[in-house]
């Protein structure tokens, strides 16, 4: 992500994310909100900076990776890290009756995170943006209801951005509640590890079956490395209790919400995404995430009638039919420009050389496949835009 010009760094475990890697970061936001919106979960927006009186209550106020912090008074603050104790808040005094549930909500927000060991580029840093939704129903029932909505929908996030990836059994952890389940995208950066065996998946954590031993189901048990890019809890009352989150049921008794958890983190899927596609010369995108759907390259300089036609092809590839292009059109070398687009690695290269346009024709690239295409200059740009509409399927 560094040598593609995705990402800088600026400190242990805090990351600069520049245009392209920005871009996609994006791009998975909106997979994600279109996902969440589908399912009738509302998004809002939450603070960072919460007063620490709320975590005391809970209980989770001496997590030791949470940055805590005072105000020029002396008021104790915290540097959230998820936001159960902020949401559990808010619901406390806006929802009275059975009638108000079951409900949905989500942000996409930035995290702080005192990360004792920063590592791994973006997968373990000390500042990170996350979608963490919340569910809140009158009943386990309804939280069996609200837990599998969230978990269709993240199938078709994972499916949507290009993933490989597993569902998985987790420890609940700090979050406590009844159940969890982890998201886990396979690739050998990874710092966890799933078990896989024919017809199963599991954390290494929460499994007693090793690398080599029979499956559940048949087969050979596998231990892969994977990123793990969301999590979601069943946190049953494990917030609504003290914090004082209760509803009048049908017969006007008070009773404490039940309530879900539900975490994706997009930077990520960005990664995994990156790890899981690429090859020896650099980034291959899927393509819904991909920080450019085209990448233009003209060999010519500035002045020259080949340069003419490459800016002639950006501007009807950009204005007249929408298309989502970089164009590289530095005073650079043709190898410097070629090997940068083969990093970057948009779905689609053009290259607008001489030789080429000699022929009338401007050569196409799929990133994915190698395939070449020979576009004639008149239709490049509908020819183009018919090649990305079948690598998007």
């Amino acid at each position: 992500m560094v040598r593609a010009g995705l990402i800088r760094q600026l400190g242990a475990g805090l990351w600069t994310y520049l245009p392209a890697g920005w871009r996609a970061h994006r791009k998975v936001e909106q997979i994600i909100r279109e996902e969440m919106e589908g399912i009738g979960c509302q998004e809002m927006l939450m603070p960072v900076l919460q007063p620490a009186e709320i975590w005391e209550t809970t209980g989770r106020y001496g997590i030791e990776e949470m940055f805590k912090l005072e105000d020029r008074k002396g008021s104790p603050l915290v540097l959230a890290m998820t936001h159960e104790e902020c949401i559990t808040h808010h619901i406390a005094r806006e929802v009275r009756s059975y009638r108000d549930l079951p409900l949905m909500l989500f942000h996409i927000q930035t995290k702080e995170r005192d990360e004792p060991r920063p590592r791994a580029g973006v997968l373990r840093t000390r500042e990170f943006t996350m979608k963490d939704a919340y569910s809140f129903d009158r009943d386990e029932e309804g939280l069996r209801r609200s837990y599998e909505l969230q978990t269709e929908a993240y199938a078709r996030i994972l499916d949507r951005c290009g993933l490989r990836w597993y569902r998985v059994e987790s420890d609940v952890g700090m979050m406590g509640g009844s159940g969890a389940h982890e998201y886990m995208a396979p690739c050998a950066a990874g710092e966890d590890a799933v078990a896989l065996a024919p017809g199963f998946a599991a954390n290494v954590e929460v499994t007693e079956l090793h690398d080599g031993d029979p499956g559940p189901s048949g087969g050979t048990v596998e231990v892969v490395p994977a990123i793990e890019v969301g999590n979601i809890f069943k946190l049953g009352t494990r917030y609504s209790e003290p914090l004082g989150a209760t509803f009048l049921d049908e017969e006007g008794d008070e009773r404490p919400i039940v309530m879900g958890s539900y975490g994706i983190g997009p930077a990520r899927i960005v990664a995994a995404a990156i790890e899981q596609g690429a090859d020896e010369r650099g980034i291959v995108w899927p393509c819904a995430i991909a920080p450019w759907q085209v990448h233009l390259v003209s060999l010519a300089k500035a002045g020259e009638p080949e340069r003419e036609a490459a800016d002639r092809l950006y501007e009807e590839l950009r204005e007249k039919l929408g298309a989502e292009v970089l164009y590289d059109d530095r005073d650079a070398g043709a190898g410097e420009k070629l090997t940068d687009a083969e990093l970057l690695g948009c779905p689609l290269r053009i290259v607008a050389g001489r030789r080429g346009l000699a022929k009338g024709v401007v050569e196409a690239g799929e990133r994915a496949t190698g395939a070449e295409h020979e576009l004639p200059v008149e239709d490049a740009a509908e020819r183009a835009l018919g090649i990305l509409q079948g690598l998007h399927g």
